[in-house]
């Protein structure tokens, strides 16, 4: 059976991929084998050039990927047309490989024994991505595999994989060699079997925590390289000195972006002292004013999450908050409703006071739920977001420059923002987190990505007279 995809607004089919057996799967990773062989020879500045051309390309498609992001993924058009551009400065970064490439080298490391350090391509590598950016994720992983001279074989989520044939298709009009690039379609046991197969080197993957975990154990003992990055549970530290409209446009930027469905959301706010009588109103009233519709639709500022599933999940999140007493500044009965279309919509949500061991402030909800927890003090703030068993992202907002300093030294995440609602790093840094939103040693994409999809190889000569 082919999996069926729907616009997630309206429920409308706009597509299907063919679900791969077990015996394709095995074709593919031959298929990427066998290319490997002559793709890997080719000098890798022959390689990039093939990149300024695909990235060009996708410079010339990034509307169509934009409308193809919101359509199966339910985002709006402004946050899709910012995905693809983010994921086209990483086939920018990959295009540096020449560079990042470069080894070490050091003559005479003893008398007449010369010492250099070199990188090669693994072999063929496989990326498992999520429902959240079906174009950026990708995007992430493949093109620096490739300009390293690896081939790939990317599995995206059945839930939005359209945008992955169009990326794919884009590829192959730029005359990528036939086997370099591969994409395969299916749900778990397709992943799982993509994992064990003996011909692939390194599997990268974005998702949950639990299936993090799951594919760096099943990576590690099929003894293959694994980079697997989970969830995240972000929190925003509000100072009584940055109270104002750019940080409230910040947090509900962070919060509600993307319908809360991403694994940088801010999706906790600990207001320090009074900030948070001060705040809390001016996010209800923001939040109130957000327009609910179909991504694509000019105007609409959040579209739906992603499938019944999502929205069963959040709402039963909600419903146990509300039965603990919880705060409700904005109940889901009390909003502006869900516009009259099939799609799961979730009206944002916003808690206030919320208990910081509590469910609500510690688990991903991953949907348009916000929590708003009160500190006395940063040193408190601080302490209630490193008890965390994430560490994805977490910001500071604040005028003050020793706090910021303070914060950035002691938080225990992978990204830090000082008044910044999203802290996400150019493709030129890594991006990854620390604790259970990471399991591997190298994030994504940086120089960490060019070691994931590389092995240094030492050669140490001596030339007698």
């Amino acid at each position: 059976m082919p999996l069926e995809v729907t616009d997630k607004a309206t429920g409308a089919p706009i597509g299907s991929v063919p679900v791969a057996r077990a015996d394709e799967i095995a074709q593919v990773v031959a298929r990427a084998s066998q290319a490997f062989a002559g793709w890997s020879e080719v000098p890798v500045a022959e390689r990039v050039r093939l990149l300024f051309r695909y990235a060009d390309a996708l410079e010339q498609r990034r509307e169509d990927l934009a409308l193809s992001v919101s359509r199966e993924n339910g985002k709006t058009l402004t946050d899709a047309r910012a995905e693809v551009r983010r994921g086209i400065e990483a086939v920018e970064f990959a295009c540096g490989m020449p560079s990042l490439m470069m080894g070490d080298a050091l003559p005479d490391v003893a008398r007449g024994v010369d010492c250099v350090s070199m990188r090669y391509p693994l072999g063929v590598c496989a990326g498992i991505t999520p429902f959240n950016f079906p174009a950026m994720i990708p995007l992430w992983m493949f093109p620096i595999a490739v300009a390293a001279g690896n081939t790939f074989v990317l599995k995206p989520s059945p839930q939005t994989p359209l945008t992955s044939e169009l990326l794919f298709e884009t590829a192959r009009e730029c005359r990528l060699p036939d086997g370099v690039l591969n994409v395969i379609h299916g749900e778990r046991e397709t992943a799982e079997a993509l994992i064990e197969h003996p011909g692939v080197a390194a599997v990268s993957f974005v998702g949950s925590s639990a299936a993090a975990r799951a594919v760096q154990e099943r990576a590690v003992r099929a003894h293959k390289r694994v980079q697997a990055l989970g969830g995240a549970k972000n929190y925003l530290i509000v100072m009584p000195d940055a109270v104002n409209a750019t940080t409230r446009d910040a947090v509900v930027g962070s919060a509600f972006g993307g319908a809360g469905q991403r694994c940088l959301a801010g999706s906790v706010v600990v207001a320090v002292g009074d900030a948070g009588d001060r705040l809390a109103p001016m996010l209800v009233d923001a939040v109130s004013r957000l327009r609910l519709g179909r991504g694509s639709d000019e105007g609409v500022e959040m579209g739906p999450v992603v499938s019944d599933d999502a929205l069963a999940r959040i709402n039963g999140y909600v419903e146990r908050a509300l039965a603990s007493g919880a705060v409700a500044l904005r109940h889901p009965e009390r909003s502006r409703g869900a516009p009259d279309l099939p799609g799961a919509f979730v009206p944002p949500i916003i808690f206030d006071r919320v208990d910081p061991e509590s469910e609500l402030a510690r688990d991903e909800i991953f949907g348009p739920v916000l929590a708003i927890v009160r500190a006395s003090s940063l040193d408190e703030a601080i302490g209630i977001a490193n008890r965390s068993r994430y560490g994805n992202a977490s910001s500071i907002f604040t005028r003050d420059g020793s706090a910021a300093r303070e914060f950035a030294a002691r938080i225990a995440v992978g990204m830090v923002g000082v008044n910044i609602g999203v802290a996400a790093p150019m493709a030129f840094f890594p991006f990854g987190g620390v604790k259970d939103s990471i399991f591997g040693d190298l994030r994504c994409h940086g120089k960490d990505a060019v070691a994931f999809y590389t092995q240094q190889r030492v050669v140490v000569s001596r030339w007698p007279s």
